[in-house]
Formats: C-alpha cells, structure tokens, sequence
C-alpha cells in the first residue's frame, strides 16, 4: 500500500538561520509532500529568503500570519491551508531524520481516533531532550520539577524500542491526520507559546484516542533559536500554565489548590527566566 501525501506545518517567529535546515530537510524528505510555511512576524530579510525558498520550491506555500498570533494559532492556521489530510506538525528549529513518517503512519494504523504520534527528539549531540515523553501534567509534578525533582519527564529512563502509549508528547514534532485534529477542534488557541501540546494530548485521550511514542521517527532540535527575550517567552510559559490548571482543576478543593499554588509557578517561572 503506497503511503499518504503529508502536509507538514512550520510555525516561524524569528527562528534565524536553522529555519533553513527545517526547511531542506522537509524538502528533501520524499514521504514529505508539502510543507506550509506560517509566517508569524519574520524580519524582513528572512520573509525575502521564505519568498525566495517557496518560489524554487512548488511543493511549498507561505502563509502570512499577519503578525506573531502564537503557536497553536498558527499551526492551525497552516492546517487550514494544507492540501492533505496526514499532518507533520515540526517546529523551525527542528530538523526532520529522512524517512521518519513512514514508521509513524505505522504507529497510527493500530491506534484509536483521535491519534497523535510523536518521535524522539534530540540535540546535536545525540540526547533525548525533555519533552517527547512525558507523564501526566499535574500540579504535584510541576512543582516538584521546579525544586529540581524532576516526576514529569522521562528523558532519564531508558528508552523503548518500540511504539509505546504516552500521556504526552512533544508539540515540537508529532504526526496526526485532519480527522482528530478536527475532532479535537486543534490546538486551544488562548495558549499564546507553551502547554498547549500537553492540553491537546490530554483532551485526545480523554476523546477517547491514544497518543503514542514511536522510537523510531527522529528529529535533531536546536532549540533556543529565537531572538524572542527570555523574560517574554518566560511569561507566556507561565500564562498557559495557569490556564492549563484552571482549566482542568476539578471540583472546589482542586480549584482552591490552583488559585494558591498557580501563583507560585508564575513567580518561579519568572524568576528562573531573569
């Protein structure tokens, strides 16, 4: 059986140069059929390279965003401009390993709708990076991650060899198809930059879906790429971690446990940012 087209979705805001590695790696990816290139406020110069890039390659559209509008808004966005209805959702600093999508369509041929799969991500010298495995978010995790106990993340465990179950995995590379990201209406939008992947994980699991880690597709992460100041990518980050946990907070007592402890992350998450 011949392989699906793959839409790929690139969200950008000043990434700089590794923007350039994302894109040639998608372009020379053969199970790559299109990449949508969202444009969330470049400088000039790298708007003029993007114009430059999509014009040598037709497989290529440019989307402009008409400012930065964030990350789940833009990847919706790009996916409402894509042309088919498997999805890569890649961040621009993120380099795709050749042939990764076939062993995820794999993964997601046995799983329940609506379906996510990720891939490990790495750095440049060859290790995990936290993200692509991770538990449930809870309150208890994040606080006791911030004091350097780290119940969240799994880069530290030993890695599977094969497909497995995941509460959450990375927004930074994961494949879906048009269906669950439609049945889970996409990415919450009112996360501006950060949780949001952890959000739609969790609302596709309890859809009733599966999200799953698969080994086997990989892409090297740069990371840390943006020009965006710390302090500002610090605040959203502390912003969606407060709506994460109102948004989920059960019942009065959870509710009370948020409205306390909420603050706290926020004043943490700033002040490791300065």
């Amino acid at each position: 059986m011949s392989q699906p087209p793959v839409s790929a979705v690139v969200v950008t805001y000043h990434t700089g140069p590794r923007l350039r590695e994302c894109l040639y790696a998608l372009a020379g990816d053969p199970e790559v059929s299109e990449t949508v290139i969202v444009d969330n406020g470049n400088p000039p110069s790298d708007r003029s390279w993007l114009e430059g890039f999509c014009s040598r390659h037709p497989s290529t559209t440019l989307v402009d965003a008409g400012g930065n509008i964030g990350f789940g808004r833009g990847v919706n966005l790009g996916v409402s401009r894509a042309s088919h209805d498997v999805l890569l959702i890649i961040n621009p600093d993120a380099a795709i390993r050749r042939r990764s999508i076939s062993p995820m369509l794999e993964t997601a041929a046995t799983m329940r709708s609506p379906w996510i799969v990720g891939g490990r991500i790495f750095d440049v010298a060859g290790h995990e990076e936290r993200g692509p495995r991770r538990k449930r978010l809870t309150l208890t995790r994040a606080m006791t991650s911030f004091v350097g106990w780290n119940t969240w993340t799994l880069e530290k465990k030993p890695p599977p060899s094969t497909p497995i179950d995941m509460d959450v995995i990375s927004g930074a590379f994961f494949l879906t198809d048009r269906t669950s990201f439609n049945a889970l209406n996409g990415f919450d939008e009112g996360y501006f930059l950060h949780v949001e992947d952890v959000d739609l994980c969790r609302r596709a699991w309890e859809a009733g879906g599966q999200v799953c880690y698969d080994p086997r597709a990989g892409a090297l992460h740069y990371g840390a790429t943006s020009d965006a100041p710390s302090l500002v990518v610090a605040a959203h980050k502390a912003d969606s971690l407060a709506r994460y946990f109102h948004k989920f907070a059960s019942g009065p007592v959870e509710r009370l446990a948020v409205s306390v402890i909420v603050p706290v992350l926020r004043w943490a998450t700033l002040l490791r940012a300065r």
